[in-house]
Formats: structure tokens, sequence, C-alpha cells
């Protein structure tokens, strides 16, 4: 798989250099515009308190449990549409650039993320977050990160969500077939 060059998508124009830093496989997912299917594996455990089931419904979390995940995205010069697929359960987000942040729009929630790059691989670190256009204290999502990286040249993801009070959300982690 050879190591594509700085793309004009989405992410290309986020990252802006440190695109050339991603391992191959996160950069191969995210060098594409068009529509293409994703399929692999994931590990996604839920929070069990009355509060973190009532978060992870207002933003069309997965469902708790093991097995097979298709990532549907549709790219294009406005942005991505990512579909996730996991156990007959759905999860919609929308991402697109906004002030050289990356925002995320998932269920009733937008997140601006500040994406980095290490040696390890890519960092989606909360920046700010609102709920119905109402700017949420950043303190709050402390709790809230996830990263893609390679592993036996292999893309994988690593996605978990816990709030104070509410306590963990949601853990979901795995594999994608990236060719």
């Amino acid at each position: 798989m050879d190591r594509p060059l700085i793309p004009a998508t989405l992410f290309g124009r986020v990252l802006g250099d440190a695109y050339a830093r991603l391992p191959t496989t996160v950069a191969t997912l995210h060098a594409r515009d068009g529509e293409r299917r994703y399929a692999g594996e994931v590990d996604v455990v839920r929070g069990t308190t009355l509060l973190s089931r009532l978060c992870a419904a207002a933003t069309r979390l997965p469902p708790q449990g093991r097995g097979r995940i298709d990532v549907d995205i549709v790219a294009n010069r406005h942005g991505e549409a990512w579909t996730r697929h996991v156990a007959g359960h759905a999860m919609h987000s929308r991402l697109r650039a906004s002030g050289g942040l990356l925002r995320e729009q998932l269920g009733l929630v937008t997140f601006d993320f500040r994406l980095t790059v290490d040696g390890v691989g890519l960092h989606w670190i909360v920046d700010t977050v609102r709920v119905f256009g109402l700017r949420l204290p950043r303190r709050w999502f402390d709790g809230v990160a996830a990263r893609e990286y390679e592993d036996d040249r292999r893309y994988r993801f690593d996605v978990r969500a816990s709030l104070p009070l509410a306590g963990l959300l949601v853990h979901y982690r795995g594999w994608l077939d990236v060719d």
C-alpha cells in the first residue's frame, strides 16, 4: 500500500502537513473522496447507568457486543457522512472543517475536535461541544477520546466516551480492512 500525498480531502485540509505523518492505513482511509464501505470487527462496551443510557441514545451510540462492523463513508468537497453499522444499529455522523478543527454532528450533539498526529497515529481531542447550539463546559468532556492507528498493517480505532455523573457511555474499538 503506497502512502498517499496530502489529499484535498477533509482530513487532508484539516491536518495540512501533519497528514504526511499518518500511518499508511489511516492515511489511505482518509485520502478518498466518493462513496466507499469498509468492513471489520468491533468490540463495544456500553455504560449501565440511566444517565449514560440516555446520553448514548441522544447520540445513537452502538449497542454493546462484539462482531462485525461496516462503515459507509460518503466524502466530497463539503465534508463527509459516516454511517457505522453494528448489530443492526446505524450510527450516523456528519463531519466538516470548521476553523481548523474537525466538526462532527452526532445526533443532538456537535463536537469540535483538534486533530493531532504523533508517532502512534491520529488523535481526536475535544475542543468544544454543543447541544441544541448551547456550548457545554469543556471539562465535562475530558473523558472523551478517539484515536486511529495502525497495528500489523491494519487500520485500528479506539473510541471512549465517559462523562461526569453518567460514567462510561461507550468504549468501542476494533479494526477495518482498508485496501
